[in-house]
């Protein structure tokens, strides 16, 4: 669908610019994008590298496991009918810690064994309330270090691109209450309507 979307765009750019005589300037604007659009790419790909190294360490220095173990008695009461002590929630803490420390390469794997354990746990193909939660807790993806954004307002130009950090904490700490709270109401109407 994106694909069919682009192409409209270029095709009607391109229409417009011979109806309105203006070829020279869309030929200028995307040769000036195409640049604009590496120069981004290189200033935000040696920010993540700097950040991701950040973030490595945390991983092997054991900060994540540390932080998994902090995390587990939290999550047992949110992810209801999974044992405190079994693989499955281990497999959960784990992804919510890499999303917390900003390490999206991690979380994704470890997000995907996760919902794999809980589907061989509760025994089932469909979405249950426990993989409707992990869901929500991965889309939200609290960050007490929003490294992406931080590179792109670095990239722009920014001073202090991690001025936003207490901006970014609240709005997503907001974001994932008001999505846990919808994906309670909607998993108990659905049952009622069951």
């Amino acid at each position: 669908m994106i694909g069919y979307l682009l192409f409209f765009m270029i095709f009607a750019s391109a229409v417009f610019s011979i109806i309105t005589e203006n070829v020279t300037s869309l030929c200028d604007a995307a040769v000036a994008s195409g640049q604009n659009a590496v120069e981004l790419c290189l200033s935000i790909a040696g920010a993540m590298a700097v950040w991701g190294g950040v973030m490595r360490v945390a991983e092997v220095s054991g900060l994540t496991e540390k932080l998994t173990k902090i995390l587990s008695p939290m999550l047992s009461k949110i992810f209801r009918g999974i044992d405190k002590n079994s693989y499955t929630l281990q497999k959960i803490a784990m992804n919510v810690s890499a999303n917390l420390l900003g390490l999206g390469n991690a979380a994704t794997p470890l997000g995907i064994s996760a919902m794999k354990s809980l589907a061989e746990e509760e025994k089932t193909n469909l979405a249950t309330k426990n993989m409707t939660l992990l869901m929500v807790l991965n889309s939200c993806s609290v960050q007490i270090i929003p490294t992406t954004v931080a590179a792109l307002r670095q990239a722009a130009g920014s001073r202090s691109p991690m001025e936003i950090l207490p901006c970014v904490l609240i709005v997503s700490l907001c974001s994932l209450a008001i999505a846990m709270a919808a994906a309670e109401i909607l998993y108990i109407g659905g049952r009622r309507e069951n």
